[in-house]
């Protein structure tokens, strides 16, 4: 029976909550897309779409199929999950998303947070921190597609619907689940159809989860997933192990990045350092070379030991010269067609980082779905396609600490 069905905004914000379910003891699958036929033996179905950034309309649309199909397969609680950096647009798509599935589901009022303590965002009043500075004064402010500069999520929720939006701050939050439920309900007698809450430690996330364990939909990043999931499973604080198939634990592995955050930067610079890497240059692909090719050549020389294909250099030169989403473009292509050509290549075992990088990835090499294992770190889990042929670890740019790469190999084995 499913309990629990997320439709989450992109790929590796998928793998992140899909992680954290795991990790409380949940039997996890993750599909990209709609869900086909049944889904046996599990707890969780979390549908990755691509929505963060597309017209509001096309976002809405995959969101209410993908909820709806969820529903079919017995979900009895719908999650929207987002980023915990409430990544988005003045105009959207939280906002539309969620009017649109409160709608559906006949949800009188949604709870709102983002908070995930254990990777360093918290909401205090209504603000979102990362790592105990403002949002606005994060590296999100300078985001090419979704710039945070507004850290009151109150009043950026405010500007993506019509609905009123209020707060429940830490107070409430402090003196139990019964106070936030009700809260909820006085908020909800006035009106107000979304309630955004304070949390700054795991034991604020469990209370909210406690809180929401009944309504029809809950919305936030992974921490209240967590929360929800101790509310529902406490006694099952263990992880599920998903199969590892000794062929996949021998082959040739590859990490691909298309991720320019300083987190996954970091990353890719301590890796180089060790390993064989070839940088995707977006001009050289713009000026029709074959990068692709080259790349491929490249890796059939170092197939002894893991490889690293990444676009971390010169970014803001590609960008100035091509335009932002010029060369995301290019690059998420180039990645896309390199991740193909390194499973022909036998690479059985492969690190995607980036959100639009890994859904391009997934996408080419037709993987429908994937069971999830443990985390290597908060919000990053080792996952497993479901045709058995490879292990992928789909990595959101701004996870994981600087030596992640290295250390996945070790956590597969």
């Amino acid at each position: 029976m499913t309990w629990l069905g997320v439709v989450a905004d992109d790929v590796t914000g998928a793998t992140d909550i899909a992680g954290t379910l795991v990790a409380r003891g949940l039997r996890v699958v993750q599909t990209f897309g709609l869900p086909e036929g049944e889904i046996s033996e599990c707890d969780c179905v979390v549908v990755a779409l691509k929505i963060r950034t597309v017209p509001a309309a096309e976002a809405v649309a995959s969101a209410l199929a993908a909820a709806r199909r969820l529903r079919e397969l017995g979900a009895e609680q719908i999650f929207f999950k987002y980023c915990s950096t409430f990544d988005s647009t003045d105009s959207g798509n939280i906002g539309p998303v969620a009017d649109a599935l409160q709608t559906d589901l006949g949800a009188r009022i949604s709870l709102v947070c983002p908070a995930t303590p254990t990777i360093g965002r918290t909401v205090y009043f209504g603000h979102l921190f990362v790592n105990g500075r403002l949002l606005s004064e994060s590296s999100l402010r300078n985001h090419p597609l979704t710039p945070m500069t507004d850290p009151d999520l109150v009043r950026v929720l405010g500007r993506q619907t019509t609905s009123d939006v209020a707060l429940i701050d830490y107070s409430v939050v402090e003196r139990g689940a019964d106070s936030v439920r009700s809260e909820l309900e006085r908020l909800a007698g006035q009106g107000v159809r979304y309630a955004v809450a304070d949390a700054l430690r795991e034991s604020h996330l469990a209370v909210l989860g406690e809180a929401v364990r009944d309504h029809r939909l809950v919305t936030g990043a992974s921490g209240l997933a967590w929360g929800l999931a101790s509310a529902r499973f406490a006694s099952r604080a263990r992880v599920v192990a998903a199969p590892v198939d000794e062929a996949i634990l021998r082959a040739p592995a590859a990490v691909v990045s298309g991720s320019c955050s300083e987190a996954t930067r970091e990353q890719v610079a301590l890796f180089a350092a060790r390993h064989p890497a070839f940088a995707v240059d977006p001009i050289a692909l713009a000026e029709g070379q074959d990068v692709v090719g080259a790349a491929l050549e490249f890796v059939a020389a170092h197939l002894d030991g893991p490889v690293l294909i990444h676009s971390a250099a010169d970014v803001r030169r590609a960008q100035s010269v091509l335009g932002t989403l010029r060369a995301a473009e290019l690059v998420e292509s180039a990645l896309a067609g390199i991740a193909t050509g390194l499973v022909e290549l036998g690479v059985r075992r492969m690190i995607v980082a980036g959100g639009e990088t890994s859904g391009a990835v997934v996408r080419a090499l037709g993987i429908t779905g994937v069971r999830v294992g443990a985390e290597v770190d908060p919000g990053v889990p080792w996952t497993f396609s479901l045709d058995g042929r490879l292990a992928l670890l789909l990595k959101s740019g701004n996870l994981g600490r600087p030596s992640l790469f290295g250390d996945a190999w070790d956590a597969l084995t």
